[in-house]
């Protein structure tokens, strides 16, 4: 890539995190493209979809959470190791006001171009529950599909003003759940370390497009 191009691609990645952390996933190509300063061409030279734009801000991030969940697989506590992977792809959602329909969506869509990730993901995610429910340390009667279904509600819940005070209040709710003792849920969660998963400046986003 041109250093031209380079340079507009990296700008055009750092405008559209802040304008979709700010107005969510639904916001239109055009109102980046207005912010960014360029034409909305330019915007669709880089990126031709929508979706395209979101495998380029969202890549890094759901690459990160699928090697975090790998490393937790290693934890002595298999029960703690599944709470804060919750609770890290869940903070990861919440940045991105609406991005739950679009990873959901992606999940049923082997052409999108958030498929590979989100599936890496849930993988990764399950495993980790795999290994609480060998330890009988997590309800057997659910699978991947249900977790991220449950990572989807509560990323859903940050997205409603009128429930967001809740929110971690229901994610002890969920995680107590899906675990076996969830009387230790509470003290569970106020002992988690802080996330390992930090925001990016969007040139860390991979290869580019």
């Amino acid at each position: 890539m041109r250093a031209d191009a380079q340079k507009n691609y990296d700008h055009l990645l750092v405008i559209a995190r802040d304008v979709v952390m700010a107005q969510g996933a639904e916001v239109s190509l055009r109102e980046i493209a207005r912010k960014a300063g360029v034409g909305l061409g330019t915007l669709y030279r880089h990126f031709p979809t929508r979706e395209a734009l979101f495998e380029a801000l969202l890549r890094a991030r759901f690459d990160e959470l699928t090697i975090r969940a790998r490393d937790l697989e290693t934890a002595d506590d298999c029960a703690q190791a599944l709470v804060i992977w919750l609770k890290e792809i869940v903070a990861v959602t919440q940045n991105y006001s609406g991005v739950i329909a679009l990873m959901v969506a992606a999940i049923a869509e082997p052409d999108s171009a958030l498929h590979t990730s989100c599936v890496a993901l849930r993988a990764a995610g399950t495993q980790l529950l795999v290994r609480a429910q060998a330890a009988k340390l997590a309800r057997t009667d659910m699978d991947g599909t249900d977790l991220f279904a449950l990572i989807s509600a509560l990323g859903w819940l940050g997205d409603q003003p009128a429930l967001a005070p809740r929110a971690e209040h229901l994610f002890g709710v969920i995680a107590g759940a899906i675990l076996t003792n969830p009387a230790s849920i509470d003290a569970l969660v106020k002992k988690l370390p802080p996330s390992t998963i930090t925001a990016q400046e969007p040139n860390d986003a991979g290869p580019k497009a």
